[in-house]
C-alpha cells in the first residue's frame, strides 16, 4: 500500500490539472476571433464547451464513482482530457477546439471523486487536512496556470497549451494508476441513464441561458426556451428520482438541512469567487487613461492576483486542523467572513495596485476555509454510499454559481461601459457595482452557513461490495 502522503500528493496534483483547464484559454481568450478566423460568439463556445461539459459530467462521474469504482472513473475522466488535448492542439479550425474542450472538461470531476477516496483510504486523523488540500487545488492550480498560461502564449504558438495540458493529463494517469489502490467501496445497483440524460438535458438548458443571455438578450425566446424548458426538466427529472429505487442522486438525502444549506452556500460561494475573477483582472489589466484601471500586462496581473492561490495552499492544513477540532461549519463561516472582508475592503481601497494585492489574499483566505468545508460538511451528513455522487452534487452548485456571475457580472460591467480607442471598456461605475453583488454573495454564504446543523447523522442507504 503507497504511503498516505503519497496518494494525497497524487489527487492533489490531480485538482491542479483539473483547475488549470479553467485558466488555459484566458490569456488568449479576446484573440481567439482573430486566431480561429471566426465570429466572437462562436469563439464564446471555446469557454462555454467547457462550462456544460464540467457541468454535467461532475455528479455523473461521482455517480459512476460510487457504483464502479472512483479510481477507475478517475482515470476515465483524466484519459477523456488527454483525448481532449490531443484533439485541440492538432486543429487549426474553431469545430476542433471547442470539440476538445469540452472534452478537457471532463477532468473537473476528479476533484470531488479524489474528496471521496481520501474518505475512504486515509486515516481519519489527515481526511481533513487532505480534503482542505485537496480542495485548495481549485484555486492554487487558477493562481499557477494563469501566468504560466500567459508566458507560454507571449512566448510560443498558442496550440502549445494544449500540448501542455495533455502532457499533464498524461502524467496524472499515470501517477493514479500507480499509486491510488482500487476502490473496495462499491455502491450496489444499476447505474440511472434516464436520470443522467434528464440531468444533462436540464443543465444544459439553463446554463446555457445563463452563459449566453448577454449575448443572445435576456429577453429573447432562445434564452427563454433553454432557461424554462431547462428548469421544466429538472422539475421532471426531480419526480422522476424519488420514484425510482436505484436513482441517479439520492435526493432525499441531498434534502438534508446540511447537505441542503451547503450546497446553498455553495452557490453562494461560487458566485463571490468567480466575481473577483472577473472584477480584478479587469481592473489590473485596462489602461489608466480609462480611469477604471491600472494599465498592467496580463502576465503582471497575473502575478498580482496569483497570491490567492499560494493562500489557499499555506492555509489547508490550518483548515484541516480548525476542522478536526471545532467542525467544518466555523470554516465556512470564516471564509464568507473573509470574503467579505475582500470586497468591503476594495470598495474603500482601489486606488493602488497593493490595494487589489490585499484584497486577493482575503479572497484566497476565504475560498481556502470556504472551498475546505464544503465537502466536509456533505461527507459528516451522507452515507460512505453517496460520497462521490454527494460532493459530485456540491461540485455542480459551485458551478452554478460561477457560472451566474460570469454571466451576472459580465453584464453589469458592459452596461457600464464607454467607448475607449473604439472599444468599450467598463467604468468604475460598473466595477464598484460588480464588487457590491459579489459582497452581498459572500453575505449571502455567510447568513445560509449560521443556520447550517453541526453535526450530520448519515445512515447507510446500501451495502458496500468487495472488489
Amino acid at each position: 500500500m503507497p504511503s498516505q502522503g503519497a496518494m494525497i500528493a497524487v489527487l492533489a496534483t490531480a485538482g491542479l490539472c483539473s483547475s488549470f483547464m479553467f485558466t488555459l484559454m484566458v490569456p488568449i481568450q479576446s484573440k481567439l476571433p482573430t486566431l480561429l478566423n471566426a465570429s466572437r460568439e462562436d469563439t464564446a463556445w471555446v469557454v462555454t464547451a467547457t462550462l456544460l461539459a464540467a457541468a454535467v459530467i461532475t455528479p455523473i462521474s461521482g455517480r459512476l464513482g460510487d457504483m464502479y469504482g472512483k479510481r477507475r472513473i478517475v482515470l476515465a475522466l483524466v484519459g477523456v482530457m488527454v483525448v481532449g488535448s490531443v484533439i485541440a492542439a492538432l486543429s487549426p479550425g474553431i469545430v476542433g477546439i471547442i470539440v476538445g474542450r469540452t472534452l478537457q472538461g471532463a477532468i473537473v470531476g476528479v476533484v470531488p471523486l479524489g474528496i471521496s477516496i481520501m474518505r475512504d483510504v486515509l486515516h481519519e486523523d489527515r481526511v481533513d487536512s487532505a480534503i482542505a488540500f485537496m480542495s485548495a487545488t481549485l484555486g492554487v492550480g487558477g493562481a499557477l496556470g494563469l501566468p504560466i498560461s500567459a508566458l507560454v502564449t507571449e512566448l510560443s504558438d498558442w496550440h502549445v497549451l494544449f500540448w501542455i495540458a495533455a502532457g499533464l493529463g498524461v502524467g496524472v494517469f499515470l501517477l493514479v494508476l500507480w499509486i491510488i489502490p482500487v476502490s473496495v467501496l462499491r455502491t450496489a445497483g444499476r447505474f440511472d441513464f434516464i436520470g443522467a440524460a434528464g440531468l444533462a438535458v436540464g443543465l444544459i438548458g439553463i446554463l446555457l441561458a445563463i452563459a449566453r443571455g448577454n449575448e443572445w438578450g435576456w429577453g429573447s425566446p432562445a434564452v427563454l426556451v433553454c432557461g424554462l424548458g431547462g428548469l421544466s426538466v429538472l422539475l421532471l427529472w426531480g419526480w422522476f428520482e424519488l420514484r425510482i429505487d436505484e436513482p441517479l442522486l439520492d435526493l432525499r438525502v441531498a434534502a438534508r438541512p446540511a447537505v441542503l444549506l451547503t450546497n446553498i452556500a455553495s452557490v453562494a460561494m461560487g458566485f463571490a469567487l468567480f466575481a473577483s475573477n472577473v472584477v480584478y483582472p479587469q481592473m489590473l489589466e485596462l489602461p489608466v487613461a480609462t480611469g477604471a484601471g491600472f494599465g498592467l500586462s496580463l502576465l503582471a496581473a497575473s502575478l498580482v492576483v496569483m497570491p490567492a492561490g499560494l493562500v489557499m495552499m499555506v492555509l489547508s492544513p490550518i483548515a484541516g486542523r480548525i476542522a478536526s477540532r471545532t467542525g467544518p461549519k466555523l470554516l465556512l463561516l470564516l471564509g464568507a467572513l473573509s470574503l467579505l472582508a475582500a470586497y468591503g475592503f476594495t470598495l474603500l481601497f482601489s486606488s493602488e495596485v497593493w490595494h487589489i494585492l490585499v484584497a486577493n489574499i482575503l479572497v484566497g483566505v476565504g475560498i481556502g476555509f470556504g472551498y475546505a468545508s464544503m465537502p466536509m460538511l456533505i461527507m459528516r451528513s451522507v452515507p460512505r454510499s453517496e460520497t462521490g455522487a454527494s460532493n459530485g452534487l456540491n461540485a455542480l452548485f459551485r458551478s452554478l454559481g460561477t457560472s451566474t456571475a460570469a454571466a451576472v457580472v459580465g453584464a453589469v460591467l458592459a452596461s457600464y461601459a464607454v467607448d475607449f480607442e473604439g472599444a468599450p471598456v467598463p467604468t468604475t461605475q460598473g466595477f464598484t457595482l460588480s464588487l457590491i453583488l459579489g459582497g452581498a454573495a459572500a453575505l449571502i454564504a455567510l447568513v445560509v452557513a449560521l443556520f447550517i446543523p453541526a453535526k450530520g447523522a448519515p445512515q447507510e442507504r446500501h451495502p458496500s461490495l468487495p472488489e
